[in-house]
């Protein structure tokens, strides 16, 4: 089968690229550096020849909503135009956990933005929503210090391995299209000011971490299960532990 990653150049396109080779399919890593551009739309006829399946996995943080709104709409329409004249069978988009709940953010307005396109489009589609990556935890951890000191919200998450997301989108493309969304999540339950307390401890890290009751995610407010997956949900194996082990922390928070 052949399979276009548009984004596999990046944090999850590397992973799902290196899974569908592995099961022996013919894989293209489409990105600006492969000479796809979803934003003019620059040979992204030519890389959907003969394609199959196509997964996107492009992601764009802009707080600004309009800036977010045209980054996802024009992605979506350019590349699902390009799937509708290679007779693309399946798309796949990577979109985040209960992002209809989340739409005050102006990064999510332009992933639900993305997701309406994907849903209106002919090409039938799986839209997979994610919980979390642990690998946001250090992120945010840096990001959010001032003075030593991290203020991170005190809502509750089920965060999972970037791993697992590749994983799932891989075992996705190679079945049916679920035509609707598909929930992904970790094993777990934590609040995220006191896992990213949990990640400093174990990493040996001197940043103190402190709950923000007025924490948001990307700028939407948070209420204290908002993030939670539905009973539905597809959950993971690998516990924050067991991914923790496989990191290197050599310049933890």
């Amino acid at each position: 089968m052949r399979v276009v990653v548009i984004g596999g150049t990046g944090q999850i396109g590397l992973r799902v690229v290196s899974g569908l080779q592995t099961l022996g399919h013919s894989v293209l890593a489409a990105s600006p550096g492969t000479g796809v551009d979803i934003i003019s739309g620059d040979g992204l006829a030519a890389a959907l020849v003969g394609a199959e399946v196509v997964i996107d996995v492009t992601n764009k943080v802009a707080m600004d909503r309009d800036a977010s709104v045209s980054f996802f709409e024009t992605a979506a329409r350019n590349i699902l135009t390009a799937e509708i004249g290679a007779g693309v069978r399946h798309h796949l988009a990577l979109s985040v956990l209960n992002s209809e709940r989340l739409s005050d953010s102006g990064y999510i307005a332009g992933k639900l933005a993305q997701e309406s396109y994907v849903r209106s489009a002919p090409v039938p589609y799986t839209l997979v929503h994610a919980a979390q990556f642990f690998e946001l935890v250090p992120m945010m951890i840096q990001m959010l210090t001032t003075g030593g000191v991290a203020r991170l919200p005190h809502a509750l998450f089920q965060p999972i391995a970037a791993q697992e997301v590749a994983d799932a989108l891989v075992h996705l493309a190679t079945g049916a299209p679920v035509n609707g969304r598909y929930q992904i999540a970790g094993p777990e339950i934590f609040r995220i000011d006191e896992l990213a307390a949990r990640y400093v401890r174990k990493t040996g890290g001197s940043v103190r971490i402190e709950a923000d009751p007025h924490g948001t995610y990307f700028g939407a407010p948070l209420t204290d299960d908002i993030l939670l997956p539905d009973e539905d949900a597809h959950l993971q194996w690998t516990t924050f532990d067991d991914w923790l082990a496989t990191q290197d922390v050599s310049s933890a928070a």
